[in-house]
Protein backbone atom coordinates (compact mmCIF):
# COMPACT_ATOMS: atom_id res chain seq x y z
CA UNK A 1 0.00 0.00 0.00
CA UNK A 2 0.94 3.58 -1.07
CA UNK A 3 0.46 5.72 2.77
CA UNK A 4 0.67 9.17 3.65
CA UNK A 5 1.33 10.14 7.38
CA UNK A 6 -0.06 13.89 8.17
CA UNK A 7 2.41 15.58 10.12
CA UNK A 8 5.94 15.76 10.67
CA UNK A 9 6.68 15.70 14.56
CA UNK A 10 7.36 12.83 17.23
CA UNK A 11 3.68 11.18 16.99
CA UNK A 12 4.03 10.87 13.28
CA UNK A 13 7.38 9.61 13.27
CA UNK A 14 6.14 6.95 15.62
CA UNK A 15 3.27 6.07 13.55
CA UNK A 16 5.50 5.92 10.75
CA UNK A 17 7.73 3.68 12.54
CA UNK A 18 5.30 1.24 13.06
CA UNK A 19 3.60 1.43 9.56
CA UNK A 20 7.06 0.62 8.12
CA UNK A 21 7.33 -2.57 10.32
CA UNK A 22 5.62 -4.90 7.86
CA UNK A 23 8.13 -3.77 4.74
CA UNK A 24 5.06 -4.18 2.43
CA UNK A 25 3.72 -0.41 2.86
CA UNK A 26 5.50 2.39 0.44
CA UNK A 27 5.67 5.29 2.71
CA UNK A 28 5.64 8.86 2.25
CA UNK A 29 5.61 11.91 4.78
CA UNK A 30 3.72 15.53 4.96
CA UNK A 31 6.10 17.29 5.82
CA UNK A 32 7.83 14.90 7.58
CA UNK A 33 10.94 15.55 9.37
CA UNK A 34 15.06 13.75 9.23
CA UNK A 35 13.86 11.00 11.45
CA UNK A 36 10.89 10.04 9.18
CA UNK A 37 13.31 10.74 5.58
CA UNK A 38 15.20 7.31 7.02
CA UNK A 39 11.83 5.22 5.93
CA UNK A 40 9.75 7.38 4.09
CA UNK A 41 9.53 9.57 1.10
CA UNK A 42 8.93 13.47 2.58
CA UNK A 43 6.93 15.59 0.48
CA UNK A 44 8.26 19.07 1.59
CA UNK A 45 6.18 22.63 0.41
CA UNK A 46 2.62 21.94 1.99
CA UNK A 47 1.35 22.78 5.00
CA UNK A 48 -0.72 20.64 7.19
CA UNK A 49 -3.37 23.17 7.03
CA UNK A 50 -3.31 23.19 3.13
CA UNK A 51 -6.19 20.82 2.78
CA UNK A 52 -6.32 21.14 -0.90
CA UNK A 53 -3.02 20.67 -1.15
CA UNK A 54 -2.32 17.63 0.80
CA UNK A 55 -5.89 15.97 -1.28
CA UNK A 56 -3.99 16.82 -4.68
CA UNK A 57 -0.47 15.65 -3.52
CA UNK A 58 -2.62 12.54 -2.30
CA UNK A 59 -4.10 11.62 -5.57
CA UNK A 60 -0.61 12.57 -7.53
CA UNK A 61 0.99 9.39 -5.30
CA UNK A 62 -1.46 7.28 -5.45
CA UNK A 63 -2.16 7.12 -2.27
CA UNK A 64 -4.72 4.08 -0.76
CA UNK A 65 -4.28 5.43 3.52
CA UNK A 66 -3.75 8.36 4.68
CA UNK A 67 -3.03 8.99 8.41
CA UNK A 68 -3.48 11.62 9.74
CA UNK A 69 -1.27 12.96 13.22
CA UNK A 70 -2.20 16.31 14.16
CA UNK A 71 -5.38 17.90 15.57
CA UNK A 72 -5.69 20.66 12.78
CA UNK A 73 -5.94 19.40 9.86
CA UNK A 74 -8.50 16.95 11.00
CA UNK A 75 -10.94 19.74 12.51
CA UNK A 76 -10.35 21.81 9.36
CA UNK A 77 -11.83 18.62 7.62
CA UNK A 78 -9.10 16.85 5.69
CA UNK A 79 -10.67 13.09 6.35
CA UNK A 80 -14.17 14.96 4.47
CA UNK A 81 -11.72 15.87 1.62
CA UNK A 82 -10.09 13.14 1.17
CA UNK A 83 -13.11 10.33 1.20
CA UNK A 84 -14.77 12.90 -1.43
CA UNK A 85 -11.95 11.68 -3.66
CA UNK A 86 -12.72 8.01 -2.62
CA UNK A 87 -9.15 7.87 -0.56
CA UNK A 88 -8.91 6.56 2.48
CA UNK A 89 -8.36 8.51 5.42
CA UNK A 90 -7.72 7.15 9.40
CA UNK A 91 -8.70 9.97 11.37
CA UNK A 92 -12.35 11.61 12.44
CA UNK A 93 -14.33 13.64 10.03
CA UNK A 94 -14.81 17.39 11.07
CA UNK A 95 -17.95 17.05 12.67
CA UNK A 96 -16.68 14.95 14.89
CA UNK A 97 -13.24 16.43 15.24
CA UNK A 98 -14.81 18.96 17.45
CA UNK A 99 -14.72 16.61 20.21
CA UNK A 100 -11.09 18.02 20.84
CA UNK A 101 -12.03 21.13 18.72
CA UNK A 102 -14.16 22.54 20.99
CA UNK A 103 -13.82 22.05 24.92
CA UNK A 104 -16.88 23.48 25.85
CA UNK A 105 -18.37 20.89 23.02
CA UNK A 106 -16.92 17.75 24.56
CA UNK A 107 -17.99 18.91 28.35
CA UNK A 108 -21.51 19.70 27.29
CA UNK A 109 -21.63 16.30 25.51
CA UNK A 110 -20.36 14.49 28.32
CA UNK A 111 -22.79 16.32 30.74
CA UNK A 112 -26.15 15.48 28.60
CA UNK A 113 -24.97 12.00 27.91
CA UNK A 114 -23.90 11.52 31.85
CA UNK A 115 -20.47 10.55 31.03
CA UNK A 116 -18.04 11.09 34.39
CA UNK A 117 -15.47 14.71 34.53
CA UNK A 118 -15.06 17.34 36.42
CA UNK A 119 -17.53 19.94 37.00
CA UNK A 120 -18.53 23.00 35.04
CA UNK A 121 -18.95 26.08 33.38
CA UNK A 122 -18.54 27.89 30.15
CA UNK A 123 -17.69 31.54 29.79
CA UNK A 124 -17.29 34.20 26.81
CA UNK A 125 -16.87 37.00 29.12
CA UNK A 126 -14.01 37.38 31.78
CA UNK A 127 -15.89 39.21 34.33
CA UNK A 128 -18.15 36.39 34.54
CA UNK A 129 -15.61 33.68 34.37
CA UNK A 130 -13.72 35.98 37.60
CA UNK A 131 -17.38 35.90 39.51
CA UNK A 132 -17.15 32.21 39.24
CA UNK A 133 -14.40 31.03 40.47
CA UNK A 134 -14.57 33.86 43.32
CA UNK A 135 -17.62 31.42 44.35
CA UNK A 136 -15.91 28.43 43.55
CA UNK A 137 -12.11 28.89 45.29
CA UNK A 138 -8.88 27.24 44.22
CA UNK A 139 -7.60 25.17 43.46
CA UNK A 140 -9.62 25.51 40.05
CA UNK A 141 -8.70 24.46 36.29
CA UNK A 142 -9.00 26.88 33.36
CA UNK A 143 -9.26 25.81 29.53
CA UNK A 144 -9.15 27.35 26.52
CA UNK A 145 -12.13 26.25 24.59
CA UNK A 146 -10.72 25.70 20.74
CA UNK A 147 -7.38 24.63 20.12
CA UNK A 148 -3.73 25.76 21.79
CA UNK A 149 -1.22 22.73 20.65
CA UNK A 150 -1.47 21.30 24.40
CA UNK A 151 -1.34 24.48 26.11
CA UNK A 152 -4.17 26.03 27.04
CA UNK A 153 -5.03 24.32 30.28
CA UNK A 154 -3.77 26.36 33.76
CA UNK A 155 -4.31 24.10 36.74
CA UNK A 156 -4.72 27.20 39.63
CA UNK A 157 -3.46 26.49 42.96
CA UNK A 158 -4.72 29.83 44.25
CA UNK A 159 -7.60 32.09 43.59
CA UNK A 160 -5.40 34.60 42.18
CA UNK A 161 -3.71 32.08 39.84
CA UNK A 162 -7.00 31.66 38.47
CA UNK A 163 -7.57 35.36 38.24
CA UNK A 164 -4.95 35.80 36.27
CA UNK A 165 -5.04 33.27 34.00
CA UNK A 166 -8.74 34.63 32.70
CA UNK A 167 -7.13 37.91 32.18
CA UNK A 168 -4.26 36.04 29.85
CA UNK A 169 -6.25 33.88 28.17
CA UNK A 170 -9.52 35.76 27.66
CA UNK A 171 -8.10 39.47 27.78
CA UNK A 172 -4.42 39.54 26.73
CA UNK A 173 -5.37 36.54 23.92
CA UNK A 174 -2.44 33.98 24.98
CA UNK A 175 -3.55 31.07 23.05
CA UNK A 176 -5.54 33.33 20.28
CA UNK A 177 -8.68 33.31 19.66
CA UNK A 178 -8.80 29.66 20.84
CA UNK A 179 -9.42 31.42 24.29
CA UNK A 180 -12.24 33.95 23.44
CA UNK A 181 -14.56 31.00 25.48
CA UNK A 182 -13.41 29.09 28.40
CA UNK A 183 -13.85 26.35 30.27
CA UNK A 184 -13.90 26.48 33.98
CA UNK A 185 -13.86 23.54 35.93
CA UNK A 186 -13.49 21.84 39.09
CA UNK A 187 -9.70 20.13 40.75
CA UNK A 188 -9.90 16.59 40.31
CA UNK A 189 -7.89 14.92 42.78
CA UNK A 190 -5.87 11.70 41.56
CA UNK A 191 -3.40 10.55 39.28
CA UNK A 192 -3.80 10.98 35.54
CA UNK A 193 -3.42 8.14 32.68
CA UNK A 194 -4.01 8.30 28.78
CA UNK A 195 -6.28 5.60 27.17
CA UNK A 196 -6.50 5.64 23.46
CA UNK A 197 -8.50 3.43 21.43
CA UNK A 198 -9.20 2.27 18.08
CA UNK A 199 -12.68 3.02 17.15
CA UNK A 200 -14.67 2.76 13.54
CA UNK A 201 -17.82 4.37 14.87
CA UNK A 202 -19.52 0.82 16.65
CA UNK A 203 -16.35 -1.06 17.77
CA UNK A 204 -13.64 0.35 19.96
CA UNK A 205 -10.79 -1.38 20.84
CA UNK A 206 -8.42 0.13 23.83
CA UNK A 207 -4.41 0.40 23.65
CA UNK A 208 -2.53 -0.43 26.55
CA UNK A 209 -2.49 2.47 29.11
CA UNK A 210 0.12 5.48 29.22
CA UNK A 211 1.07 7.92 31.19
CA UNK A 212 2.66 11.51 30.54
CA UNK A 213 4.34 13.76 31.95
CA UNK A 214 2.73 17.62 31.25
CA UNK A 215 4.71 19.91 33.87
CA UNK A 216 8.25 20.95 32.15
CA UNK A 217 10.15 20.61 34.87
CA UNK A 218 11.09 17.66 37.68
CA UNK A 219 8.43 17.09 40.43
CA UNK A 220 6.26 17.96 38.58
CA UNK A 221 6.54 22.04 38.52
CA UNK A 222 6.79 24.56 36.42
CA UNK A 223 4.18 25.20 33.66
CA UNK A 224 2.32 22.91 31.05
CA UNK A 225 4.21 21.49 27.96
CA UNK A 226 2.99 19.15 25.15
CA UNK A 227 4.56 16.76 27.37
CA UNK A 228 7.89 16.01 28.23
CA UNK A 229 8.06 12.17 28.62
CA UNK A 230 5.93 9.53 28.79
CA UNK A 231 5.37 5.47 29.81
CA UNK A 232 2.87 2.45 29.26
CA UNK A 233 1.93 0.13 30.48
CA UNK A 234 0.72 2.95 33.30
CA UNK A 235 0.08 0.62 36.03
CA UNK A 236 -2.44 3.13 37.77
CA UNK A 237 -4.76 1.93 35.25
CA UNK A 238 -5.79 -1.78 36.38
CA UNK A 239 -7.29 -3.80 34.05
CA UNK A 240 -10.54 -3.52 36.52
CA UNK A 241 -10.14 0.28 35.38
CA UNK A 242 -9.89 -0.40 31.78
CA UNK A 243 -12.55 -2.30 31.66
CA UNK A 244 -14.73 0.14 34.00
CA UNK A 245 -13.23 3.39 32.19
CA UNK A 246 -14.24 1.18 28.19
CA UNK A 247 -17.71 0.89 29.46
CA UNK A 248 -19.02 4.14 30.99
CA UNK A 249 -16.49 6.46 28.92
CA UNK A 250 -14.83 5.30 25.82
CA UNK A 251 -18.35 3.28 24.28
CA UNK A 252 -20.77 5.99 26.21
CA UNK A 253 -19.02 8.60 23.85
CA UNK A 254 -18.83 6.93 20.89
CA UNK A 255 -22.59 6.17 21.10
CA UNK A 256 -23.05 9.60 22.10
CA UNK A 257 -21.25 11.20 19.08
CA UNK A 258 -23.14 8.85 16.98
CA UNK A 259 -26.39 10.07 18.12
CA UNK A 260 -25.52 13.07 17.84
CA UNK A 261 -24.68 12.73 14.03
CA UNK A 262 -21.09 12.58 14.35
CA UNK A 263 -20.18 8.85 13.92
CA UNK A 264 -16.21 8.76 15.48
CA UNK A 265 -13.55 7.05 12.97
CA UNK A 266 -10.23 6.54 13.97
CA UNK A 267 -8.06 6.92 17.34
CA UNK A 268 -9.98 8.45 20.23
CA UNK A 269 -8.18 9.55 23.08
CA UNK A 270 -9.11 10.05 26.69
CA UNK A 271 -7.21 11.53 29.11
CA UNK A 272 -8.86 10.37 32.80
CA UNK A 273 -8.56 11.29 36.53
CA UNK A 274 -8.13 8.35 38.56
CA UNK A 275 -9.99 9.57 41.42
CA UNK A 276 -12.06 8.06 44.63
CA UNK A 277 -14.87 7.66 42.37
CA UNK A 278 -13.37 5.99 39.46
CA UNK A 279 -12.49 7.32 36.18
CA UNK A 280 -13.08 10.72 35.24
CA UNK A 281 -12.47 12.53 31.48
CA UNK A 282 -9.87 15.67 32.07
CA UNK A 283 -10.39 15.68 27.98
CA UNK A 284 -10.63 14.09 24.72
CA UNK A 285 -8.31 13.89 21.44
CA UNK A 286 -9.09 13.70 18.23
CA UNK A 287 -6.00 11.60 17.57
CA UNK A 288 -2.87 9.88 19.08
CA UNK A 289 -1.51 11.82 21.76
CA UNK A 290 1.66 12.94 21.84
CA UNK A 291 4.11 11.76 23.28
CA UNK A 292 2.35 8.95 24.26
CA UNK A 293 2.16 7.30 21.03
CA UNK A 294 6.05 6.87 21.21
CA UNK A 295 5.09 4.17 24.06
CA UNK A 296 2.55 2.60 22.71
CA UNK A 297 2.86 1.88 19.08
CA UNK A 298 6.39 0.07 20.05
CA UNK A 299 4.65 -1.69 22.25
CA UNK A 300 1.84 -2.93 19.74
CA UNK A 301 2.42 -6.29 17.84
CA UNK A 302 -0.61 -6.15 15.36
CA UNK A 303 -0.42 -4.99 11.98
CA UNK A 304 -1.02 -0.82 12.34
CA UNK A 305 -1.72 -0.45 8.73
CA UNK A 306 -4.95 -3.36 9.19
CA UNK A 307 -6.18 -1.80 12.56
CA UNK A 308 -6.40 1.50 10.38
CA UNK A 309 -7.94 -0.27 7.28
CA UNK A 310 -10.42 -1.87 9.75
CA UNK A 311 -11.24 1.51 11.50
CA UNK A 312 -12.05 3.01 8.27
CA UNK A 313 -13.66 0.35 6.55
CA UNK A 314 -15.93 -0.35 9.54
CA UNK A 315 -15.01 -3.90 9.83
CA UNK A 316 -12.60 -3.18 13.36
CA UNK A 317 -14.40 -6.28 14.96
CA UNK A 318 -12.37 -8.79 13.05
CA UNK A 319 -9.32 -7.49 14.56
CA UNK A 320 -7.61 -8.71 17.62
CA UNK A 321 -5.11 -6.15 19.23
CA UNK A 322 -2.32 -8.08 20.57
CA UNK A 323 0.52 -6.44 22.90
CA UNK A 324 4.46 -7.59 23.60
CA UNK A 325 4.83 -8.05 27.55
CA UNK A 326 6.90 -5.38 27.76
CA UNK A 327 6.97 -2.11 28.81
CA UNK A 328 8.10 1.14 27.13
CA UNK A 329 9.39 4.72 28.04
CA UNK A 330 9.76 7.66 26.70
CA UNK A 331 12.38 10.92 27.78
CA UNK A 332 11.82 14.15 25.81
CA UNK A 333 14.54 16.06 24.97
CA UNK A 334 14.26 19.84 24.61
CA UNK A 335 15.53 23.40 23.74
CA UNK A 336 15.87 26.16 26.93
CA UNK A 337 13.07 28.20 27.15
CA UNK A 338 10.24 25.51 26.36
CA UNK A 339 7.56 25.90 26.89
CA UNK A 340 8.39 29.52 26.41
CA UNK A 341 10.35 30.96 23.68
CA UNK A 342 13.55 29.08 22.63
CA UNK A 343 16.38 29.00 19.91
CA UNK A 344 16.51 27.20 16.70
CA UNK A 345 19.32 26.03 14.79
CA UNK A 346 21.81 24.21 17.28
CA UNK A 347 23.65 21.53 15.69
CA UNK A 348 22.95 18.03 17.53
CA UNK A 349 25.37 15.27 18.09
CA UNK A 350 24.99 11.92 19.34
CA UNK A 351 22.44 10.84 17.12
CA UNK A 352 24.46 7.92 15.24
CA UNK A 353 25.38 6.70 18.55
CA UNK A 354 22.42 6.55 20.52
CA UNK A 355 20.46 4.13 17.66
CA UNK A 356 23.77 2.14 17.34
CA UNK A 357 23.69 1.64 21.19
CA UNK A 358 20.16 0.32 20.09
CA UNK A 359 17.42 3.07 21.51
CA UNK A 360 14.98 3.81 19.08
CA UNK A 361 15.16 8.02 18.47
CA UNK A 362 12.58 10.12 17.33
CA UNK A 363 12.52 13.21 15.64
CA UNK A 364 9.88 15.38 17.06
CA UNK A 365 11.46 18.87 16.42
CA UNK A 366 14.64 18.89 13.81
CA UNK A 367 15.99 19.38 10.13
CA UNK A 368 18.48 19.17 8.09
CA UNK A 369 20.68 21.44 6.83
CA UNK A 370 24.00 20.69 4.43
CA UNK A 371 23.85 16.98 6.10
CA UNK A 372 23.60 18.20 9.95
CA UNK A 373 20.64 17.35 11.96
CA UNK A 374 19.71 20.87 13.81
CA UNK A 375 16.94 21.55 16.16
CA UNK A 376 13.60 23.47 15.07
CA UNK A 377 11.20 23.20 17.52
CA UNK A 378 10.88 23.38 21.92
CA UNK A 379 10.51 19.48 21.65
CA UNK A 380 13.34 18.35 20.00
CA UNK A 381 14.03 14.33 20.67
CA UNK A 382 12.33 11.85 21.81
CA UNK A 383 14.02 8.54 23.25
CA UNK A 384 11.89 5.35 23.71
CA UNK A 385 13.31 2.12 25.13
CA UNK A 386 11.38 -1.06 26.02
CA UNK A 387 12.53 -3.42 28.46
CA UNK A 388 10.62 -6.14 30.70
CA UNK A 389 9.61 -3.35 33.30
CA UNK A 390 9.24 -0.14 33.59
CA UNK A 391 12.70 0.17 35.47
CA UNK A 392 14.80 -1.37 32.81
CA UNK A 393 13.17 0.05 29.88
CA UNK A 394 13.67 3.44 31.81
CA UNK A 395 17.52 3.22 32.68
CA UNK A 396 17.69 2.55 29.03
CA UNK A 397 16.15 5.25 27.75
CA UNK A 398 18.34 7.31 30.25
CA UNK A 399 21.38 5.99 28.65
CA UNK A 400 20.62 6.84 25.35
CA UNK A 401 19.68 10.54 26.23
CA UNK A 402 22.94 10.85 27.52
CA UNK A 403 24.46 10.61 24.44
CA UNK A 404 22.90 13.21 22.73
CA UNK A 405 24.01 16.86 23.14
CA UNK A 406 22.72 20.29 21.93
CA UNK A 407 23.23 24.23 23.22
CA UNK A 408 20.66 24.29 25.74
CA UNK A 409 18.92 20.68 25.65
CA UNK A 410 17.30 20.04 28.53
CA UNK A 411 15.06 16.70 29.95
CA UNK A 412 13.09 15.87 33.24
CA UNK A 413 14.94 13.14 35.04
CA UNK A 414 12.42 11.83 36.79
CA UNK A 415 10.26 10.10 34.18
CA UNK A 416 8.11 6.96 35.10
CA UNK A 417 8.17 7.91 38.83
CA UNK A 418 5.25 7.64 39.83
CA UNK A 419 5.11 4.00 38.06
CA UNK A 420 8.70 3.18 39.89
CA UNK A 421 6.84 4.07 43.27
CA UNK A 422 4.42 1.19 42.52
CA UNK A 423 7.37 -1.38 42.32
Amino acid sequence: MNILVVGGGGREHAIALKLSENGKNKLFALPGNPGMAEIAECVAGISVEDIAGIVKKAKELAIDLVAVGPEVPLTLGLVDALENENIKAFGPRKNAAIIEGSKAFSKNLMKKYNIPTAKYEVFTDANLAKEYIKKEGAPIVIKADGLAAGKGVVVAMTQGEALSAIDSVMLDKTFGAAGSSVVVEEFMEGEEASLLAFTDGETILPMIPSQDHKRVFDNDEGPNTGGMGSYAPAPVMTDALIKEATEKILKPTINAMKAEGRKYQGCLYAGLMITKEGSKVVEFNARFGDPETQVVLPLLDSDLAEVMLACVNGNLEKINLSWKNNSAVCVVIASKGYPGSYEKGKVISGLDEAKKAGHLIIHAGTKEENGKILTNGGRVLNVVDIGKNIREARDKAYDGAKLIKFDGAFARSDIAHRALERM
